[in-house]
């Protein structure tokens, strides 16, 4: 139901809306919280789930535990600038959709609080930020990085002609796992490191089918495609076969590349986490489908612990 039917058949309850009312970002000065919206600033589960997969792989190349913290501070910036730019480009492509979705419909394009050119101009300040990130890299990592940039901006593209943009999602938020490989170890990463790269995408997969779950209703009522979509009644079965193919991809691609560690038991309490987010799911529950997906920030980092902890005790 959009903002306008809901209005209009007397509906009183809250609006749901992916921008939260309260937060740190309310103390700034108000012409900045446009940007900060667009980038979602407000919102750091997106960076953390785009940081997350070469945190994973960077633990394995690296040459010794320094070269890993700085390499994974270098990734956190990176992540955080972007998935903003990321973040710009998507409400570029869905300014016109997102104003017929409830949950978007306050987005600063889709409102107007920012303009094209506005958003054409933070996204090259962004682009620069990360590209200075980058630059403090390898050179065949800067050429890992750049190659990702298509899918970027392919993505928004997805869901107006498959009913399986998460895949194409699965594929971009994974780019981490050859872009950690390369940095921390400045050569073309081994075919094992395909499993892992297998084991994200299908986890990415996953969760952002759960993702889908907000806008079912609005999706279905716009023409906008989704996996939650054609999904349909085996939504539960659809993300249980992603996180179990995650799991199995991960344990292959991790033990061929680092042999027995602290990692497999942090992948073991890391499935028992997703096992508990397929129990919980219910088309019917937006609200519950928001909190499980951003619990994959924990499910990620628990298998980034085990990583790390193999590093620094090797």
């Amino acid at each position: 139901m959009s903002p306008s039917q809901s209005k209009d058949s007397g509906d009183s309850r809250t609006p749901h809306t992916d921008i939260s009312r309260p937060g740190w970002w309310r103390s700034l000065p108000p012409a900045a919280h446009p940007y900060l919206l667009i980038a979602r600033f407000d919102r750091p589960i997106g960076w953390w789930l785009l940081l997350l997969p070469g945190w994973w792989v960077i633990p394995l190349a690296a040459a010794d535990s320094a070269a890993t913290i700085r390499l994974m501070l270098l990734f956190l910036i990176g992540a955080v600038t972007m998935r903003a730019a990321g973040c710009v480009v998507n409400d570029l492509w869905d300014r016109r959709l997102d104003r017929q979705v409830e949950r978007t419909a306050a987005r600063p394009l889709a409102a107007g609080t920012v303009s094209v050119m506005q958003a054409l101009i933070f996204l090259a300040l962004l682009c620069l930020v990360g590209l200075a990130v980058l630059l403090q890299l390898p050179v065949i990592a800067v050429m890992a990085g750049i190659s990702a940039l298509p899918l970027v901006i392919l993505y928004p593209l997805a869901k107006r002609v498959t009913w399986w943009p998460q895949a194409v999602l699965g594929l971009t938020f994974s780019w981490g796992v050859p872009l950690g490989w390369t940095a921390a170890a400045a050569a073309t990463p081994p075919a094992d490191l395909l499993l892992v790269y297998a084991g994200s995408v299908a986890w990415v997969f996953g969760y952002d089918i759960i993702y889908a779950v907000q806008d079912m209703a609005d999706d279905r009522q716009v023409g906008v495609k989704s996996s939650a979509l054609g999904l349909g009644r085996h939504l539960r079965t659809g993300v249980a076969v992603a996180y179990l193919l995650a799991i199995i991809f991960l344990a292959a691609g991790l033990w061929a590349l680092a042999g027995p560690g602290f990692w497999v038991a942090g992948l073991a309490v890391m499935s028992i986490h997703l096992g508990w987010q397929v129990r919980n799911l219910n088309a019917d529950d937006p609200v519950m489908a928001l909190r499980l997906f951003k619990s994959n920030r924990d499910a990620g980092l628990l298998l980034t612990a085990g990583l790390v902890l193999d590093r620094l005790v090797a």
